[in-house]
């Protein structure tokens, strides 16, 4: 979690930064080998140099990034957990929970689809 103070610090909002808290420190037990790091100045995580998923804070919700091959594998699971998305961003709303079940599933999905892959974003 110290790879992300810097950034935790610059969040005014508390209950913004309890949340993301909340979420890297799941993240970071339930994925040990998930590397955090902070990049393009967005807390992120990755696996042998690859990208699996970002966030980034915005006024009315946590947007998650897991590429869009994720986001469009469990575009129905997404909005069936009422969030809504793009191509590249979940939108989760900060008055509404985190599906953790949800989150481990995407995470999990691109673990294994980039197990294989040598740069940093799919091509």
């Amino acid at each position: 979690m110290e790879v992300f103070a810097e950034y935790l610090a610059g969040i005014d909002n508390l209950q913004h930064k309890a949340r993301l808290e909340e979420v890297f420190g799941w993240i970071i037990k339930t994925f040990p080998n998930l590397i955090p790091k902070i990049a393009w100045n967005q807390p992120m995580f990755t696996d042998h140099g690859t990208f699996i998923i970002g966030f980034s804070v915005a006024k009315h919700h946590l947007a998650v990034a897991p590429e869009r091959v994720g986001i469009d594998h469990f575009s129905g699971e997404i909005v069936q957990a009422g969030y809504n998305h793009s191509k590249e961003l979940i939108r989760i709303p900060w008055d509404s929970h985190v599906d953790l079940s949800l989150l481990e599933k995407i995470i999990q999905f691109n673990i294994l689809d980039k197990a294989e892959c040598s740069t940093f974003w799919r091509k």
